[in-house]
């Protein structure tokens, strides 16, 4: 649902324009479609299995955010784009006090620990890195960002609608409440891909925008506990915090 439901949104907004893009250069169609299969697809894959087989959760997703620290440092030296010590202070900041909230030292130990979860997480933070940095040059070189990411999930939706047809995904085990789930993520993810994409256009860096992106996890965390009752403690209240400092650095140095 994360490709599907919003590849839908986005032709249904071009529809009501009118009008889509499709004359790019060759060098153009190579990225996007490299990035859509090798970036997207195969990125979303392996840390999805790098987060299954990792010791604690938080460790993977730590490894594989960091990734914005690649995105900052490769988009000064191919996009010219700005970089102050303070915005470097509060990325750095904000992946600290992220790893705050995401690792549990109490948590059960995962009985199918295996150790190619590390080398996972790091080719999803290439992954995500690459992803990003590729996004930024199909935008600096005339793709529109609906066509951007229509093309894009449009590669990435005939993927996995071959894997559901060879049978390695089952929809018939999802329950009513789970399709309900998926599809309110799915219209999510359209508006979370939108705008990453509008701001990527704008942003001083592509970095700032994806370290916005992981400082999420604080009102994550807020939410989970208000919501769900999920345990607030100590670590994840300073870890909140942190992250809430680190984005209040990262808009003044930026």
């Amino acid at each position: 649902m994360n490709f599907f439901l919003p590849l839908l949104v986005y032709l249904v907004i071009v529809a009501g324009k009118g009008e889509i893009h499709w004359q790019f250069e060759p060098q153009v169609w190579g990225v996007l479609i490299f990035s859509a299969i090798f970036f997207s697809y195969l990125g979303q894959l392996i840390s999805f299995k790098s987060i299954e087989v990792a010791p604690n959760i938080g460790f993977s997703l730590v490894i594989s955010k960091s990734y914005v620290v690649l995105t900052t440092l490769l988009a000064v030296v191919f996009f010219k784009a700005n970089l102050t010590w303070l915005a470097i202070l509060a990325i750095f900041a904000i992946i600290g006090f992220s790893a705050l909230i995401s690792i549990d030292p109490n948590a059960k130990p995962n009985p199918n620990v295996q150790p190619r979860w590390f080398p996972l997480a790091l080719v999803s933070f290439f992954c995500w890195g690459f992803l990003a940095m590729s996004s930024k040059y199909l935008l600096n070189n005339g793709m529109p960002v609906l066509e951007r990411l229509i093309f894009s999930m449009s590669i990435v939706s005939l993927i996995i609608g071959g894997d559901i047809w060879r049978g390695k995904h089952n929809l018939n085990a999802l329950s009513k409440i789970q399709i309900l789930y998926l599809l309110g993520m799915g219209l999510t993810a359209a508006s979370f891909n939108y705008f990453t994409q509008l701001a990527f256009t704008t942003a001083p860096n592509i970095g700032y925008v994806n370290a916005i992106n992981t400082a999420s996890i604080a009102i994550v965390t807020i939410l989970s506990a208000v919501f769900f009752k999920d345990e607030l403690t100590w670590r994840k209240f300073i870890g909140v915090l942190g992250v809430c400092g680190g984005l209040v650095l990262l808009v003044l140095g930026s």
